[in-house]
């Protein structure tokens, strides 16, 4: 029986790669390939294990998504921002603020930045399980290849990574897949399409150009600082929850290259959370973290967040109001309970 023809979606062709000589980081380089057996794990959970202490980023090889695959992902990144009228976008426009879930659009000028500037960054946020979401009609003939990226990105690439990171502290293999499910009724993973628009030359420079505070999103323009804990240059955490335990910080989106400012940048991103009803506190079983003198608080552990709760905060609290501005030069912003969110720009 033949196979269908997958939906057309026009091609997506990225701004060119900069010809600039730039202060390039050298992530550590995972690859998947060799985590199927117990001694290529062996082999990259010191990698895995070194990258989140020091960089909160690493750099993923052979995950099983080829380039022609990845670029079919972006076509279909661009279909909900360059192919839907205004006014049709309007029906799918998110309620952040008001329920703490991105699910839909969140349009332009959104965000506080700082010095009164909005952001200029438009995107469409879909459910882990894309089917369980109303969306505009273009995009819905390609909800089945979204479903497959999305297994493809929590089994083939998530739950290796997260097999490493237990096994580097020290934990059951297992610890955190448990915690990581494929289910969209516990878990509030997404994937979002993003689009970077210039700003005006008058607002960059309010700004302090910074575009956005601690996100990345997968495209050619060179723009993202990354900080390490060496020498203070910008760096990018890997995650709110994640980053807690391993002190990733984060960093500023910032502008491209000077020979590629001017070109609006597309994003393909595949945000993870654990299951809603996890706890956020520290693994105290975990040989490493007791080494480290993390002892377990059982009254903290009572008031800690779960998931869901941390999720809806800090999305109901990112960029309402401008941040406290501190002496050294961060910023921070108060999630809850008195959890802050440091910002080093």
């Amino acid at each position: 029986m033949p196979v269908p023809a997958p939906p057309f979606a026009a091609h997506y062709v990225p701004p060119p790669t900069t010809k600039e000589n730039l202060p390039w980081v050298e992530f550590p380089i995972v690859d998947l390939s060799k985590a199927s057996t117990p001694e290529g794990r062996a082999e990259l959970m010191p990698i895995v294990r070194d990258a989140m202490h020091t960089y909160g980023f690493m750099y993923v090889i052979n995950h099983g998504l080829t380039q022609a695959q990845n670029e079919r992902m972006c076509d279909v990144a661009d279909v909900p921002l360059s192919n839907v009228a205004e006014e049709e976008k309007k029906k799918y426009v998110v309620k952040g603020r008001e329920i703490g879930i991105f699910r839909g659009y969140k349009p332009r000028q959104y965000f506080h930045i700082d010095n009164g500037v909005h952001d200029q960054i438009e995107n469409y946020s879909t459910h882990i399980e894309p089917e369980m979401q109303q969306h505009p009609e273009i995009l819905r003939p390609f909800l089945p290849e979204m479903t497959a990226f999305n297994k493809h990105n929590h089994y083939n690439v998530l739950h290796p990574i997260l097999r490493l990171l237990a096994q580097g502290l020290e934990l059951p293999e297992d610890t955190f897949v448990k915690i990581h499910s494929f289910d969209g009724a516990i878990n509030k993973t997404f994937l979002r399409f993003q689009k970077y628009f210039p700003y005006s030359k008058e607002d960059g420079n309010k700004a302090n150009n910074v575009w956005l505070k601690g996100h990345l999103g997968n495209q050619p323009v060179s723009a993202l600082q990354v900080k390490n804990p060496e020498d203070r240059k910008h760096r990018r955490r890997n995650g709110d929850v994640l980053g807690r335990v391993l002190q990733a910080r984060h960093p500023p989106r910032r502008p491209a290259a000077p020979d590629q400012r001017g070109h609006a940048r597309l994003g393909l991103i595949y945000f993870t959370f654990a299951d809603d009803d996890v706890k956020l506190v520290p693994f105290t079983e975990s040989p490493v973290v007791q080494r480290l003198g993390v002892v377990r608080d059982e009254e903290k552990e009572r008031d800690a967040p779960t998931m869901l709760q941390w999720i809806q905060a800090r999305t109901k609290a990112y960029g309402v109001a401008p941040l406290e501005k501190r002496p050294d030069g961060t910023e921070r912003d108060e999630v809850m309970k008195g959890i802050f969110t440091t910002h080093y720009n």
